[in-house]
């Protein structure tokens, strides 16, 4: 499919996003609900679930889900999504998931790895490569629960977006694709932005799928699940129909990203 390959690799983001559900006694015990700035005991308006989703860059379909309570934190259910990684995938995440259990996890799959660095985390400069990129180190740290402790063998891409309005300093991504002829350091840079096509797919299921604004209804967390279950997988059959047309578009197949997810949610 047009869109969906990098080299040999087929492309996915791995992200999470939270959806409000039934302000119910049974559903603020099983899933928890936000606090405010007006004071700890106060909460949020609605209780919450928390959802990580692994979608296909090129179809925007989200292929595998790990749902869980607000209360428990995104790296949790990631880790619960990464085994699913298959060795031709390449996997695009946000830096909020980088450090060593997970990387370590993730690499274990054989999945090629794209992951943002946050600003403070330390990647000393072991080598300098011609494309600009450097060879560096994953150090083990106090919260990795791994107990080998060995540095694993990064390269490290950092870049600038000159003249983006907004834009930081610096960007740094780290892979575990230590070749650069196999994924040079300029052509990571422009793909890692490709990882905000799951904001896109969560976009189309949370806000034109379920409705903009709109509350899960179920007022029991079981079926609180269901329905969230039961919106994925529309979402999955419309996204796999939009590919299905785009594959038969004339003259020729067709990117699924140019044709409209709202007007075949229509139709």
């Amino acid at each position: 499919t047009p869109g969906a390959w990098y080299r040999g690799w087929r492309v996915f983001s791995l992200d999470g996003t939270t959806l409000d559900v039934a302000d119910t006694a049974a559903n603020v015990r099983t899933f928890g609900r936000p606090g405010t700035s007006r004071g700890v005991n106060s909460g949020g308006a609605f209780p919450k679930l928390r959802l990580v989703g692994l979608v296909e860059n090129g179809t925007h379909a989200i292929c595998d889900a790990e749902i869980g309570p607000y209360t428990t934190s995104e790296k949790a259910l990631v880790a619960h999504v990464i085994p699913r990684l298959t060795g031709d995938m390449l996997c695009l995440a946000d830096r909020g998931l980088l450090g060593f259990n997970l990387w370590k996890a993730a690499m274990a799959t054989g999945a090629a790895l794209v992951w943002r660095a946050g600003a403070f985390l330390g990647l000393p400069v072991l080598e300098r490569y011609p494309d600009g990129s450097y060879r560096s180190e994953l150090l083990w740290n106090g919260t990795a629960r791994s107990a080998d402790r060995r540095p694993v063998p990064v390269r490290v891409v950092r870049y600038a977006l000159r003249g983006v309005p907004g834009a930081e300093p610096s960007y740094r991504v780290v892979t575990n694709v230590l070749e650069p002829e196999r994924a040079p350091a300029a052509e990571l840079a422009a793909l890692y932005h490709e990882r905000w096509e799951i904001e896109g797919a969560f976009d189309e299921f949370k806000t034109h799928l379920r409705g903009a604004r709109r509350v899960l209804r179920s007022k029991t967390p079981g079926l609180v699940l269901q329905e969230t279950w039961g919106f994925l997988l529309a979402h999955y059959a419309l996204r796999s129909l939009i590919h299905e047309a785009a594959l038969g578009a004339s003259p020729r197949t067709r990117d699924p990203d140019t044709l409209s997810f709202t007007h075949a949610l229509r139709v």
